[in-house]
């Protein structure tokens, strides 16, 4: 009887220590907590720990339950006896990620954060520090600007807005012209992403103080899209059937771009207006934009980027017309967690894409980010070794 007994002890013992581990934001963290970067001025919350912990903390003496949602876990927060909650996440992946509260059921948005336009709505955000932060750290280097473009989209009938950096010194010597790159932001984001979140800004000034990229013009425009008229719509709730995205899905942004973004931002700024020192890249969504435009038009682009959007492949290629003689690189880059766990749409193997098109003399690069997935760090990174490729004849 005493043998039966410690046995199921030591089952429920080991059950116990099993469903404990399985508990999100358990464990001691490293009492080292320091504020966000990404605060509100004067804000003491959300902090960062060294292990990369977030802790929140919201004074809400009337909730029942609070809890911090980020990366897709919700973490439940304590409350204290003046009805302050608390609580720590598990440690994250490096760079930016957005996050939300959870207030008896409703999803708030964190009064310490600063705002950030992702999944399609403005909401909280939160830069975990990374060891190769310095990339994008705001330095002591000649800056560019990032300005804001109004303009109006003929082929919308409506105005439209988009922004533009320009390199250091574009002010200084009016005679000097630039190349362009067009860079698109993700599904659920806006022309917003890559001057906030990005840092398109930083990570350029420092590369060009570094002498390691060439100066050059960035657009980033908005590329949301809308569900084309000739294809069937799912019903509420529904997977969608057939090939994602729908066919027809990029063909909005296209004629936008083709005829209204590009016409303006030569019109307006000192670009070399001509298909070698123009470029097209973006990220997730924004990379798959860029493959079909740049598939379907490959004599207005000298180079291709696609950051956790999919790749080119062979057939591809053969299917367009003028694309192995007009591209100079396709470069491909991912998360090392998002080859660990494929998404859907990315359209084959990405890595054994990119290397069958330099098989056939198109020259490529394929990049990974170490440690992240679909978000933020991969994309800073993606751009950050991009840009050393670009218009470096």
């Amino acid at each position: 009887m005493k043998i039966r007994t410690l046995i199921f002890l030591l089952a429920v013992i080991t059950c116990s220590m099993g469903l404990a581990q399985t508990v999100p934001g358990d464990s001691a963290a490293a009492e080292d907590f320091k504020p966000a970067s990404t605060n509100q001025p004067g804000r003491e919350f959300p902090q960062v720990n060294s292990e990369g912990r977030v802790r929140a903390r919201i004074s809400a003496p009337e909730a029942v339950r609070v809890q911090l949602d980020i990366s897709a876990v919700k973490y439940d927060l304590t409350k204290d006896e003046n009805g302050v909650w608390t609580g720590d996440s598990d440690p994250q992946d490096e760079g930016f990620h957005y996050y939300q509260l959870w207030i008896d059921g409703a999803a708030v948005p964190d009064p310490g954060s600063l705002y950030f336009y992702g999944a399609s709505r403005w909401g909280s955000g939160i830069d975990i520090p990374a060891q190769d932060q310095d990339f994008y750290a705001l330095r002591n280097v000649p800056h560019g600007q990032i300005r804001e473009q109004l303009y109006f989209s003929k082929s919308n009938d409506t105005m439209r807005r988009c922004f533009v950096y320009t390199p250091p010194g574009y002010d200084t010597d009016i005679s000097m012209r630039y190349p362009v790159l067009y860079l698109q932001h993700g599904g659920g984001e806006d022309e917003t992403g890559w001057p906030n979140q990005g840092k398109t800004n930083l990570i350029m000034d420092n590369l060009i103080a570094e002498g390691r990229a060439r100066s050059f013009i960035i657009v980033m425009d908005n590329g949301t899209w809308r569900w084309p008229e000739n294809v069937p719509r799912p019903k509420p709730g529904e997977r969608p059937s057939g090939p994602w995205p729908p066919k027809g899905w990029a063909d909005g942004f296209m004629k936008t771009l083709l005829e209204d973004i590009i016409p303006m931002i030569d019109s307006n700024y000192r670009t070399l207006a001509d298909p070698e020192h123009r470029a097209m890249a973006g990220l997730s969504m924004g990379g798959m934009q860029t493959r079909v435009i740049t598939l379907a038009h490959p004599e207005l682009f000298s180079y291709i980027g696609m950051f956790s959007g999919g790749s080119i492949s062979p057939e591809d290629v053969k299917n367009a017309p003028g694309f192995k003689e007009n591209i100079k690189l396709v470069f491909v880059s991912y998360g090392s967690h998002e080859l660990e766990n494929p998404r859907r749409g990315f359209g084959g193997d990405p890595k054994a894409n990119t290397g069958a098109l330099e098989e056939m003399g198109i020259k490529t690069h394929f990049y990974v980010s170490p440690n992240t997935a679909h978000e933020w760090q991969s994309w800073r990174r993606g751009l950050h070794e991009f840009a050393t490729y670009l218009f470096q004849e």
